[in-house]
């Protein structure tokens, strides 16, 4: 399938580096989109894309939690804002949520792994500002949730998000979703994924407002899968995650999907349900798992396991750098984009390649996908080309790769990121 786009918007660079953006949502009480860069600044962005604004410095000294941006996978992982951040005098009233990466590792952490090494801390944060419409953040030094100690450089938190579906007065209004990773390395050297007191390779819920949790500074849910469980961690909400880096919920029937990074094989997207084992690191995806490799004999051989809606491997043809990771995800109801109303859109990361299955009769795994490609007046492109025409126009060499990010705006408007040309690409008709 081919879509129209047009450039919405641009994110300045990062002195000599390019905005590596992360995220881009919607915060429809103040009419603002926000997007964050890996490197730690929070902008918003006005609805016409014309005004582009630094709203939140997370390495400001003096917030005192520098984030830690080496290599690819540690920086500015994400965002949210409560769903009552624009109104007044409701307990969520000014308040949002930062997820990223440290070089503070002076603080207790209230998570550990299960083995050596400690090279960076994550941390929750809200933040809480005193005018919400405000053109920069002008509130206090952020509270901490909590802070986890990586024992490696990679895996680290994915996506933070509240369901924008939940309504007030609902069990899951307010609840904050958190993606963490298996901690890193290989393999889950750790084994954390499967261990149901492990934060690690999990999708956590809170309460951000609560005060339950075992560090008295946010609640954990009573209708969480694992609350009630003396051998489990309450926060988790499903398990067996490798690297759960993006999640969103269809605005149609609420149904969450998940885009999950594999190892070496086989990337995955998964339906998201309270309590379930996604597998890793005995599965990986699909198959079974068997250090570093999996068996293709071996398949979906598990029912205690909820195996992925689609996977896609690392051999095909389509990827030919052999590196792959999953990313995405939403499903399009708007009726703007015709040929995408009811698709659940996601894509790989490194390449930039995006794909869509239809949301409303979603396969049984396997190959069952279809390809997205950009129409640039009349010439048919993958984002990458996009990029490396945009990096020539902007004098810089051109990237070898596309570093594929999403996000959606007011009325379900279509977002493409990337970490390479600063450019907000907007799907239109």
């Amino acid at each position: 399938m081919k879509v129209n786009f047009v450039e919405f918007a641009s994110i300045p660079d990062a002195g000599t580096d390019a905005a590596r953006m992360n995220l881009l949502l919607d915060e429809p009480g103040t009419h603002r989109m926000f997007v964050n860069t890996m490197q730690g600044l929070l902008y918003s962005v006005s609805y016409d894309g014309k005004t582009v604004k630094p709203y939140l410095d997370l390495n400001d000294p003096k917030w005192g939690n520098p984030v830690q941006f080496t290599g690819s996978e540690r920086g500015f992982q994400s965002f949210a804002f409560h769903p009552q951040f624009a109104q007044a005098g409701a307990p969520g009233s000014g308040k949002f949520y930062t997820y990223a990466d440290t070089t503070n590792m002076t603080p207790t952490p209230d998570f550990v792994p299960l083995g050596n090494g400690h090279t960076h801390d994550e941390i929750l944060l809200e933040w809480t500002a005193k005018d919400p419409k405000a053109a920069a953040y002008d509130g206090g030094a952020p509270r901490e949730l909590f802070r986890i100690a990586h024992p490696f450089p990679n895996h680290n938190g994915g996506e933070i998000a509240f369901n924008p579906l939940a309504r007030p007065g609902s069990p899951e209004f307010g609840l904050l979703y958190i993606g963490s990773a298996d901690g890193g390395s290989g393999g889950d050297p750790y084994n954390h994924a499967q261990n149901l007191k492990s934060v690690f390779g999990k999708i956590l819920r809170i309460d951000p407002l609560g005060r339950n949790s075992a560090n008295g500074k946010y609640g954990i849910p009573p209708s969480n899968p694992f609350a009630k469980n003396p051998d489990a961690l309450g926060e988790v909400y499903s398990y067996g995650h490798r690297n759960p880096q993006r999640f969103s919920w269809d605005p149609k029937n609420g149904n969450m999907f998940e885009a999950e990074i594999g190892q070496n094989i086989n990337e995955e997207i998964n339906q998201v349900t309270a309590g379930a084992n996604y597998g890793w690191n005995i599965w990986e995806g699909s198959f079974k798992y068997y250090n570093r490799e999996v068996s293709i004999e071996d398949q979906r051989g598990d029912p205690k396991m909820t195996f992925p809606i689609v996977d896609f491997d690392h051999t095909d043809p389509l990827f030919p750098s052999g590196r792959l990771a999953a990313t995405g995800i939403y499903v399009y109801r708007e009726k703007a984009i015709k040929p995408l109303t009811g698709m659940l859109i996601f894509g790989d990361n490194p390449s930039g390649e995006l794909f869509y299955v239809n949301a409303d009769k979603l396969p049984t795994g396997g190959q069952n996908f279809h390809r997205i490609l950009f129409n640039d007046k009349g010439e048919t492109k993958t984002l990458l080309q996009l990029i490396k025409e945009k990096n020539t126009q902007q004098g810089k060499p051109p990237a070898t790769r596309a570093d594929l990010r999403m996000g959606v705006g007011s009325n379900g408007q279509l977002f493409v990121l990337n970490k390479h040309d600063g450019t907000v690409r907007l799907l239109v008709p």
